[in-house]
């Protein structure tokens, strides 16, 4: 990108709200974004980009076709929404929530759980691209099927670490972080630029407006899939830890399973997640800085979610830690089906299935220290220490806190 721009092939990308906005609207020929609320934490984030990021060409170029995207698809939802009123009539019954911190065996629980015919999951086209085109029809070919995958090989190409850390494919199940992103909201642009101010001034706003189009999104997934209405989702976001409230009050009858780690291992990883990420889009990243700050994070996330569970009724949540599932994965999940009240059984040859598939040894190691963060164990765990004794939760020590 910065040869195409000193050679005059490409322009600079003006990451202007307004410009956008009006973009979008031309490419699409549409003029209805939805509930304006989006366009608060739009602003944010663009001061952001702006004042912090420190993005690189590929970055700015990258930013500018992100939003282009999102504001596409609010428009293309809008339309489907007024085509096809009985999208929003569609109900969201008894949602099974994963609820946990960055890095501590959600997307392992997700992904067993959806395993499950008996719910419904979203996969990453869904996720990336949450809005069908225009002209789409039910069983006939699906072209965000392959913008998921171009993203997938430039992304690869880009940083290959980052699929290692978190391995996914087009038709692969996937939370659905990407609805919440659809209202310029969530942790997935904290992790992936470094916006610290915009990751702030979300903590102290009230997110509800984006966690209802995340359920219109749903609906309108749910749609697009021809899945029963009666069938409950299977959801799950690290999101979620910091906005308990307003999802239970969404879906009052969803049940939750909270999944733990020891947060020496969580931190680690987490940070090594987001630099992976920030650093393919600027060139100045600090490691450091970045270590700081998802220590952070993960400290608001657990205080954030301590506060909530107190509201919430035990019979509502079960707690699953990461070293059960990886002595006895069969008998963890066992517990959650006993908690939901179902057979586990017509499932196990699937999750055994997934298990197989995704086993440590099938996959590449995820390698990261907390010294390369400028973090130490003993400061993680002293900060974090009340949440492991609460919890119960295993220390892993330094040989499992680099797996």
């Amino acid at each position: 990108m910065a040869l195409a721009r000193r050679t005059g092939l490409a322009k600079q990308p003006v990451l202007d709200k307004q410009l956008l906005m009006e973009e979008a609207s031309e490419r699409t020929g549409l003029s209805d974004f939805g509930d304006p609320w989006f366009e608060r934490p739009f602003d944010v984030l663009l001061d952001a980009l702006h004042c912090e990021a420190r993005l690189n060409p590929a970055g700015e170029w990258a930013a500018k076709a992100q939003f282009l995207k999102l504001l596409d698809d609010r428009l293309w939802a809008q339309q489907w929404f007024a085509e096809h009123p009985e999208i929003l009539a569609r109900p969201l019954p008894r949602p099974v929530i994963v609820v946990g911190i960055m890095r501590s065996g959600t997307t392992r629980m997700h992904r067993l759980l959806s395993a499950d015919r008996r719910f419904s999951h979203l996969r990453q086209f869904e996720t990336i691209s949450p809005v069908p085109r225009p002209g789409f029809t039910h069983g006939g070919k699906d072209s965000r099927i392959t913008l998921a995958k171009r993203i997938g090989m430039v992304a690869k190409l880009s940083n290959p670490k980052t699929l290692d850390i978190h391995p996914t494919g087009a038709m692969q199940p996937e939370e659905e972080l990407g609805l919440l992103v659809n209202s310029m909201w969530s942790m997935k642009h904290e992790a992936q630029w470094f916006v610290p101010s915009y990751g702030r001034w979300c903590e102290e706003q009230d997110p509800k407006p984006a966690y209802l189009q995340m359920a219109r999104l749903l609906q309108l997934i749910g749609w697009a899939q021809q899945s029963s209405s009666l069938r409950p989702w299977i959801l799950k976001t690290p999101q979620h830890m910091m906005d308990l409230p307003t999802l239970l009050e969404l879906f009052p009858d969803a049940r939750l399973v909270f999944t733990h780690r020891d947060p020496v291992a969580v931190v680690g990883s987490a940070a090594s997640l987001a630099w992976n990420q920030t650093i393919i889009y600027s060139d100045h990243a600090d490691p450091h800085v970045i270590g700081e700050e998802w220590l952070r994070k993960t400290r608001v996330m657990i205080e954030r979610m301590r506060k909530a569970r107190d509201s919430i009724p035990a019979e509502r949540m079960i707690d699953v830690h990461f070293d059960e599932m990886d002595s006895d994965w069969r008998g963890a999940m066992g517990r959650v089906y006993d908690f939901l009240g179902l057979d586990i059984t017509p499932t196990l040859p699937a999750m055994a299935d997934y298990q197989r598939r995704t086993g440590s040894g099938k996959r590449r190691r995820h390698v990261y220290s907390l010294s390369e963060f400028g973090l130490t164990e003993a400061r993680v765990a002293e900060e974090l220490g009340d949440y492991v004794a609460t919890y119960g939760i295993t220390r892993e020590g330094r040989q499992r806190a680099a797996s």
